[in-house]
C-alpha cells in the first residue's frame, strides 16, 4: 500500500459507516431517515440544540437547518422546546422516536466496530483508534455536501 492510499481508505470506511448505519436504521424501521438526519441527531442527542447550532453543526445556513428541523418535526424525530436557559431561544431536541432511531444507529455502529475488532485484533484497533484521535482534529461530526 502506498502512503497515499491512505485518505482513500480512510473516506472508504467512513462511507462503509455511514452506508451500515443507514441499513441499520432502516432495517430497525427508520425508512424515512437520509444520512444527514443522523449528523443532526448526533448533535442534538447531547441535549438538544438550537438552530443556528445545529446549522454550525452541519456547516449549513441556518434557512438549511430550519428546513431540516422542519422535515424531521413532521416526522416525528424532533419537537422544539423552550430553551431553559434563554427565553428568547428555542430548543430543538429529539423526541421518542428520535431516540430510537439514534438507539439503532447506535447498536449499528457497536456491531461495525466488533467487525472491525474481529479482522484485525481489539489491540491492534484500539492503537488505531488512538492514532486517528491525534490525527483528526477535534470538531463537529458532519456530513460532506
Amino acid at each position: 500500500m502506498a502512503e497515499s492510499d491512505l485518505p482513500y481508505l480512510l473516506l472508504s470506511a467512513a462511507t462503509a459507516v455511514v452506508d451500515a448505519v443507514q441499513a441499520g436504521v432502516r432495517d430497525a424501521g427508520f425508512d424515512d431517515v437520509r444520512p444527514a438526519h443522523g449528523f443532526a441527531f448526533l448533535r442534538l442527542s447531547g441535549g438538544g440544540a438550537t438552530v443556528v447550532e445545529l446549522a454550525r453543526h452541519l456547516g449549513v445556513t441556518k434557512q438549511a437547518a430550519s428546513q431540516l428541523v422542519e422535515e424531521l418535526s413532521r416526522k416525528g424525530y424532533v419537537e422544539r422546546t423552550p430553551h431553559p436557559d434563554d427565553g428568547r431561544a428555542v430548543l430543538v431536541v429529539l423526541t421518542e422516536r428520535g431516540r430510537a432511531c439514534t438507539a439503532a444507529a447506535d447498536a449499528t455502529l457497536r456491531t461495525q466496530t466488533q467487525h472491525w475488532s474481529h479482522v484485525v485484533g481489539e489491540g491492534r484497533l484500539r492503537t488505531l483508534r488512538d492514532d486517528l484521535a491525534r490525527i483528526v482534529p477535534p470538531g463537529p461530526v458532519r456530513p460532506t455536501w
